[in-house]
C-alpha cells in the first residue's frame, strides 16, 4: 500500500470515528470540508480484516477509587450510606446552582450567570483499529480533533447554559423541559462508590464514582445525571452517508459506554456551597462492522476523557468567552 493511500485511509477512519462520535454534541463542530475531501481522494488499497475490537460492556464496571465509602462524620456531617452521599451531593448542587453573579461582557453590558462557572477540556486516547493501535492514525488525531473542540464555560454539569434561565433541555425556555438542570436528579442508585475527606477547615471533599451508563442522555441515567454526556449518537451516525455497515445498522454497531469516571466536589459544610469541583468523564466509544470508503468491515474503539473544572480562571473566561466577573 503506498503512502498516499495509507494516509488517506488513516484520515478516513480517524475522522469517521471522532467526527461521528461527536456529531450530536453541541460543543463540537462538525468535520471540515478538507477532511471529507481527503476521504474521497482514496483511489485503491484495502486492509485485511482482523479480530474485532473488544466490546465495551457496561456490566464490567470496576471501582477506580483508592478508598471505598466508610461510614462516619466528616466536617460535622454524618454519612451512614451512599444514600446520604447522594442526598448531600444533591443539596450542595442545588444550592450552588441557585447562586448567581454579575459578569461584564465584551461590549460592556452586564449579564447574570451562575456564580460558579467552569472550564472544559477534552483528551483523546489512542484510536484502536481491530484492537490494535496504529501510530500513523494516532498522530493525525490531535490535529483533526483540535479543530473540532471549542472550549466553552457553563455552570455545574450537566448543564445547558451559563444563564440559569436557559439551563434546561427545551429550545424555548418558556416551555416545560424534560429536565431542569438547575437541580440535580442524582440518587443513591446512580453511585457505584464514594469516599469523603474532612479537610479540617470547614470543608469536605467528596469523590463519587457514578455507575456505568450506555448511550446516555443528560438527566436520564447514572452517567447523564453527573456528566455532560453525548446523547444517542447512533441516530446521528445513521444519517451520515460516508459510513455504512456490513452487518446491521448504526444502532447495532455504535456503542458509547461511560464508566470509570469520577466527580470530585469540595463543599463548605456551613453553607453547602460547592466551592471547587472536577468532573472527569470517560466515554468508551466502540464502532463495529464499519465501512468508510475502501475500508470494509472494520472495528474501531476510542476512549475520550472529558474534563470540567470549577471555578474557571478569570483568564479562561476572558479568552474563551470574553466575559469577566463584575466583582
Amino acid at each position: 500500500m503506498n503512502k498516499f493511500v495509507k494516509k488517506g485511509l488513516s484520515i478516513a477512519l480517524a475522522v469517521g470515528l471522532i467526527a461521528t462520535s461527536f456529531a450530536g454534541c453541541a460543543k463540537i463542530n462538525y468535520v471540515t470540508g478538507g477532511a471529507i475531501k481527503a476521504i474521497h481522494e482514496i483511489k485503491d488499497g484495502s486492509w485485511q480484516n482482523q479480530e474485532e475490537a473488544a466490546s465495551v460492556n457496561s456490566d464490567d464496571d470496576p471501582v477506580v477509587l483508592e478508598e471505598s465509602f466508610k461510614e462516619g462524620t466528616y466536617g460535622g456531617v454524618e454519612f451512614k450510606s451512599l444514600e446520604d452521599v447522594a442526598k448531600y451531593y444533591v443539596e450542595a448542587y442545588d444550592y450552588t446552582k441557585s447562586l448567581t453573579a454579575e459578569y461584564i461582557q465584551e461590549d460592556g453590558s452586564k449579564a447574570t450567570f451562575y456564580k460558579l462557572l467552569g472550564d472544559e477540556d477534552m483528551v483523546l486516547g489512542d484510536v484502536m483499529i481491530d484492537g490494535k493501535s496504529n501510530s500513523l492514525i494516532n498522530n493525525l488525531v490531535p490535529g483533526i480533533a483540535g479543530g473540532l473542540f471549542k472550549p466553552n464555560t457553563y455552570g455545574l454539569v450537566p448543564c445547558y447554559n451559563r444563564n440559569p434561565d436557559m439551563d434546561n433541555n427545551s429550545e424555548d425556555a418558556n416551555k416545560k423541559a424534560d429536565h431542569d438542570f438547575r437541580t440535580s436528579g442524582v440518587t443513591a442508585e446512580d453511585i457505584l462508590d464514594a469516599n469523603i475527606k474532612d479537610n479540617g477547615d470547614g470543608t469536605i471533599t467528596m469523590i463519587i464514582q457514578p455507575k456505568a451508563g450506555e448511550m446516555s442522555t443528560r438527566g436520564d441515567d447514572s452517567a447523564g445525571r453527573f456528566f455532560e454526556v453525548l446523547g444517542d449518537i447512533g441516530g446521528v451516525i445513521a444519517d451520515i452517508d460516508m459510513i455504512s455497515f456490513t452487518q446491521g445498522d448504526a444502532l447495532d454497531n455504535v456503542k458509547v459506554t461511560y464508566k470509570g469516571g469520577t466527580v470530585t466536589v469540595k463543599i463548605n459544610t456551613e453553607t453547602k456551597e460547592i466551592i471547587e469541583a472536577d468532573y472527569n468523564m470517560l466515554a468508551h466509544i466502540a464502532v463495529t462492522h464499519a465501512s468508510i470508503a475502501v475500508i470494509k468491515d472494520k472495528s474501531a474503539s476510542l476512549i475520550i476523557t472529558y474534563k470540567n473544572h470549577y471555578p474557571a480562571s478569570d483568564q479562561y473566561l476572558m479568552e474563551k468567552k470574553g466575559i469577566k466577573r463584575a466583582n
